[in-house]
């Protein structure tokens, strides 16, 4: 899977705070990520992150090649 600063994810399950969207904030053998709801960081290692992914809500480039 291909993630890039900027994306946001929906995840598999939810954060504890109701929302279940992600936005990349570092993407390389970690991956951090920022809640959407609340604006709590994760930082979790890139395997572990791609398997809690359910899809790409949103592309980091907006359209820019």
């Amino acid at each position: 899977m291909k993630l890039q600063a900027d994306m946001t994810v929906l995840m598999k399950k939810k954060h504890p705070c109701g929302a279940s969207l992600f936005r990349i904030i570092r993407a390389g053998s970690d991956v951090r990520a920022v809640c959407t709801g609340c604006g709590r960081d994760v930082t979790l290692p890139r395997d572990k992150f791609e398997k809690c992914v359910k899809r790409i809500a949103e592309d980091g480039n907006d359209g820019k090649a």
